[in-house]
């Protein structure tokens, strides 16, 4: 499977995160929870049982356990962030994401982003603010929610720089089963400390979970997990903009929201800003 396949393929697994966060009513961080626990009882045996397990990636468990916990905190404070706020300045405010990927790049990597690279940015904010409405981020209320989501985008950020790294020398699947029995291990603790229900749901809701983990983690995070592998870092976090495009199609398919004019524009808009991006320099 070609990178760019397997990164669309991941984009529309992730894109359905929000809605079932919506068809969920329980809290962030158990749900949180159980999607990184579900699915890290699924890959484990899978992993172990193919023969595809290699004890050269302990080796990497440093990065492995920033990157799971990194993730979980991503994960969690977006959720804190939707439920006292709006999902919209949410998802404005973690998007923000391929900044923070782009300079971290800058920063500490010697493939510095190219020129198209901060062209693709600044036309995909453009196009996200559109998406979200103008209104919505002049009238940002600068509360603890703002911060959250803006906190959320950084945990974002900062997985996919790092999981760059790793993924170079391990394999796919014995990434995500470390990294996710991490995260896991981590929100149980959570959940135990701040006293969050972990039982007592009603079917619908275990098959929402079951949905996020399978879906939105396993197939999702391994798809953008193998096109990290071929993608520069801070493309695959600027390509993971287009979430908002197909999240709110997903929106007005199941729950109703509305799509306007001003969405479509915006959505086209970050569409070429992410197409920017992939352009090449052209050598003299």
């Amino acid at each position: 499977m070609s990178s760019r396949l397997s990164l669309i393929i991941g984009i529309l697994c992730i894109s359905i995160f929000p809605v079932l966060i919506r068809a969920t009513p329980i809290s962030g961080i158990s749900d949180a929870f159980y999607r990184m626990s579900i699915a890290t009882v699924l890959i484990w045996p899978y992993v172990l049982l193919s023969g595809k397990w290699q004890a050269k990636t302990l080796r990497y468990w440093k990065p492995i356990l920033v990157c799971g916990l990194f993730f979980a905190s991503d994960i969690v404070v977006w959720n804190l962030s939707i439920q006292e706020s709006t999902a919209t300045q949410a998802s404005l405010l973690t998007n923000l994401s391929p900044i923070w990927v782009g300079i971290g790049t800058f920063l500490f990597f010697p493939d510095k982003p190219t020129k198209y690279f901060w062209i693709g940015t600044a036309t995909a904010l453009v196009g996200l603010v559109l998406l979200m409405g103008v209104e919505v981020f002049l009238t940002m209320q600068f509360d603890r929610a703002f911060f959250l989501a803006v906190l959320s985008g950084l945990f974002y950020a900062g997985y996919i720089v790092v999981s760059k790294t790793v993924l170079d020398k391990v394999p796919i699947l014995n990434f995500m089963a470390s990294s996710m029995t991490v995260s896991s291990l981590y929100l149980v603790l959570l959940c135990v400390v701040l006293g969050e229900p972990l039982w007592g749901f009603e079917p619908r809701i275990w098959g929402s979970l079951v949905v996020q983990a399978v879906v939105c983690q396993l197939l999702g995070w391994i798809a953008v997990s193998h096109a990290l592998q071929k993608i520069d870092a801070q493309r695959v976090s600027l390509s993971l903009l287009s979430q908002a495009i197909v999240t709110g199609f997903l929106a007005w398919l199941f729950i109703d929201e509305k799509i306007t004019f001003q969405m479509v524009l915006g959505g086209i808009i970050i569409l070429l800003g992410i197409a920017i991006t992939f352009r090449r320099p052209v050598n003299p």
